[in-house]
C-alpha cells in the first residue's frame, strides 16, 4: 500500500501504547474492512511531526474484499491519513526490505505572512539564506560515505553507518498560505538507498546552517570525515519533512 498523512496529527508511525498513531490509526480502519487481524510493517518510521506523500507499507492475510477496493474502503475511516493505493505483491515482498531507495523533501518557508498556518507544515526562516552555498554544500552530501556525522543519537542501533545518497538537490519556489499570500520557500529533497535515524533532519539543518553563513559549503567534507555528530548541523525540526517516495526497483530511482 502507498500512503500518505499528515504528521502532526499523530505520535510517528509505530505503534505505541496510549498515543496515536499512523500505524496504529491505519491497523485499527483495515481490521474493520478486512474482518481480520492486521498487522502493518511501513518501509519508514517516521517520527512525530513528519508527514508523507509516498510512505508504503505491506500486510500479510486472506481478505473477503478485493485488495483493489481496500484503499476505498477504509479511506472513508480515516481523516488525517489515507490509503493512496494497494495492489498484491508476490511471497516474501517486504515494504522495509525490498526497498530500494527513499526520497525525503525538507521545507522551509522565509517569513511567511501568517505562520500559523505553516507552523506544522514547514520549518520557518526569519531571513533568506544563500541558497548558492546551501547548493554547493549538497554536492558534498552525495556519495557513498560513512555518514555518522548525521546520525542522531536514540535510533535503533545500525550494523553500519555507511549510506550512499544518490542525490541532494537544493531548490527555491514560492508558496500561498490559506489567506492567498505568497512567500518564498526552499526545498531540500535527498534520495537515498537508506537512511540514518534523524540523518535527513540534520543535513537540512547543516544546509541551512551554511546558507546563513555559519558554516562554509566545503565544511561538509570535514563533517564526514570526522564521523562525530557534533561536527555536523543541528537537527531541523520535524514538520519540515516529508517521505515523498519509496522505491522498489533500482532503476527507477531519480
Amino acid at each position: 500500500m502507498r500512503i500518505a498523512y499528515d504528521g502532526s496529527r499523530f505520535h510517528g508511525w509505530q505503534k505505541q501504547p496510549g498515543k496515536r498513531t499512523v500505524q496504529g490509526v491505519l491497523e485499527e480502519a483495515l481490521e474493520r474492512v478486512c474482518a481480520v487481524p492486521v498487522s502493518l510493517e511501513g518501509t519508514s518510521r517516521t517520527d512525530a511531526g513528519v508527514h508523507a506523500l509516498g510512505q508504503c507499507a505491506t500486510l500479510r492475510g486472506n481478505f473477503g474484499i478485493p485488495v483493489e477496493r481496500i484503499p476505498f474502503a477504509a479511506n472513508n475511516l480515516l481523516a488525517d491519513a489515507m490509503i493512496l493505493g494497494a495492489e498484491e505483491k508476490p511471497e516474501g515482498f517486504h515494504a522495509r526490505f525490498s526497498a530500494a531507495g527513499k526520497t525525503y523533501v525538507y521545507r522551509f518557508a522565509i517569513a511567511p505572512p501568517h505562520p500559523v498556518f505553516l507552523r506544522n507544515y514547514a520549518s520557518l526562516l526569519a531571513n533568506a539564506p544563500n541558497t548558492g552555498n546551501m547548493v554547493e554544500a549538497a554536492k558534498y552530501m552525495e556519495g557513498t560515505h560513512d555518514f555518522a556525522c548525521f546520525q542522531a543519537a536514540g535510533g535503533t542501533p545500525r550494523e553500519t553507518t555507511v549510506r550512499t545518497v544518490f542525490a541532494v538537490r537544493v531548490r527555491e519556489g514560492m508558496g500561498t498560505d490559506p489567506g492567498g499570500n505568497s512567500y518564498d520557500t526552499i526545498e531540500a529533497e535527498v534520495t537515498g538507498d537508506g537512511f540514518l535515524y534523524n540523518m535527513v533532519r540534520i543535513m537540512a539543518g547543516t544546509l541551512a546552517d551554511v546558507g546563513f553563513g555559519k558554516l562554509a559549503p566545503n565544511d561538509v567534507n570535514r563533517m564526514i570525515a570526522s564521523k562525530d555528530r557534533k561536527e555536523a548541523g543541528p537537527t531541523a525540526p520535524p514538520q519540515g519533512l516529508y517521505l515523498r517516495e519509496v522505491y522498489f526497483d533500482a532503476g527507477r530511482i531519480k
